[in-house]
């Protein structure tokens, strides 16, 4: 009986090892295991930090190329706009000339020579206004310093400065003032000045 009881407890401690054993290495697997999700959630971290640079990265590169077009389309309008204004001021003079014929023709008993003149001077001017070419309001204007040239004046009568005849055209391209009118001007009426100022003349007189 006592072999017996102690086979039976030798037994035991065996099937105790057995399981402490497995138990360890269950630890060990899910140390393991956690170990390796920890690496890989870290991986994945270090992944998406990476994959969030790439963005950012692309995103200014993107800009950066929105912006590079921009000012390549802006230089290539600068430059055809540029281009542009070379023929049309090298063209201006021509209108005048064309203008000058036209005055000269209408005295002319060729009437033919005006109409062939006129047509030209129609086809320049709309050509030329279809680039962005006007001409400059003059006659009956009020006078504007920064598209009259005043070459002559006279003294009037009414409330304000106005052009009462145009010596010169003057055009506008793209809004902006290439050449002035040359014109002469219908000064305001002035008014009356202080006694002690009349000997210096009105401002305007001539």
């Amino acid at each position: 009986m006592i072999k017996m009881a102690s086979v039976g407890e030798n037994e035991e401690q065996d099937d105790d090892n057995e399981l402490k054993t497995s138990n360890l290495v269950k630890e060990q697997e899910t140390k393991a295991i956690r170990e390796d999700l920890a690496k890989l959630e870290k991986t994945l971290e270090d992944e998406r930090k990476r994959n969030e640079e790439y963005l950012t990265s692309l995103r200014y590169l993107q800009a950066d190329f929105e912006n590079y077009r921009k000012r390549v389309d802006r230089e290539i309008r600068e430059l055809e706009e540029f281009s542009t204004l070379g023929l049309v001021r090298k063209l201006i003079p021509v209108l005048d000339d064309l203008d000058l014929a036209v005055a000269t023709a209408g005295k002319a008993e060729d009437k033919g020579i005006l109409e062939g003149v006129k047509m030209v001077q129609k086809n320049l001017n709309s050509a030329l206004e279809s680039e962005g070419l006007h001409r400059i309001k003059a006659v009956g204007e009020p006078f504007n310093p920064s598209s009259h040239e005043a070459v002559d004046k006279v003294q009037g009568n009414d409330s304000s400065d106005k052009v009462i005849e145009e010596m010169r055209k003057g055009y506008t391209f793209k809004g902006k003032v290439l050449r002035p009118s040359a014109v002469k001007v219908e000064l305001a009426a002035r008014k009356e000045v202080a006694k002690g100022e009349q000997h210096g003349g009105v401002e305007g007189q001539e």
